[in-house]
């Protein structure tokens, strides 16, 4: 008997992106087969052909939902107002849900020798972003983009430490450095003058 994607999400097509996600966070895309799929939601493997038509079909729309719903995970659009609930949210969305960042990584590189996953990675990153800027916006830091950007490329790379295993004391350090970084960008306006 295989393992199950457990979480509620019941046998539909949230099941499947769900399973999808795990196979592939455990198996790389070579290990991605509507059979593996199958398995790990507990259902027939001609369900899969149904709902989706194509394994590309497949994989665009579990690379969506991943980003979905580690966005609504994370909080990122409604962020704490203080260090240690940000801190925590932060920690847990990447202790908890390491299957959803890993598979993410995996179709960030895979989108470099599949040029038509490039569509949907750079979505992928158009959301994170986005949901930084207005959670940024929500605790009283410039939304601006290039702000969003760079603090999402911080907690973008302080999660790939985490999920390749680095001390998850230096990476909660880090997100503890990020937050007062931010904070300080509240207080001291940039100047656009250069020295």
């Amino acid at each position: 008997m295989g393992e199950h994607v457990s979480g509620g999400y019941g046998t539909g097509k949230e099941a499947l992106l769900a399973a999808t996600v795990h196979v592939v966070a455990r198996k790389g895309l070579r290990g991605l087969t509507y059979r593996a799929v199958a398995e790990i939601a507990g259902v027939n493997n001609s369900l899969v052909a149904h709902h989706f038509g194509s394994r590309d079909a497949l994989i665009e729309a579990a690379l969506d939902w991943s980003v979905n719903r580690s966005i609504g995970l994370s909080g990122l659009e409604n962020l704490p107002t203080n260090e240690e609930d940000f801190c925590g949210r932060l920690m847990a969305l990447i202790r908890e849900n390491p299957d959803i960042q890993t598979f993410q990584y995996e179709m960030i590189l895979e989108a470099r020798r599949r040029p038509e996953l490039a569509g949907a990675v750079r979505r992928l990153y158009k959301s994170y972003i986005s949901a930084i800027s207005t959670g940024l916006g929500h605790i009283g830091i410039s939304g601006d983009t290039g702000v969003a950007q760079a603090a999402f490329a911080a907690l973008d790379g302080l999660v790939l430490q985490l999920i390749a295993g680095m001390d998850e004391d230096g990476v909660e350090r880090s997100i503890r450095v990020l937050w007062a970084a931010l904070a300080r960008a509240t207080e001291t306006p940039a100047s656009s003058e250069r020295p």
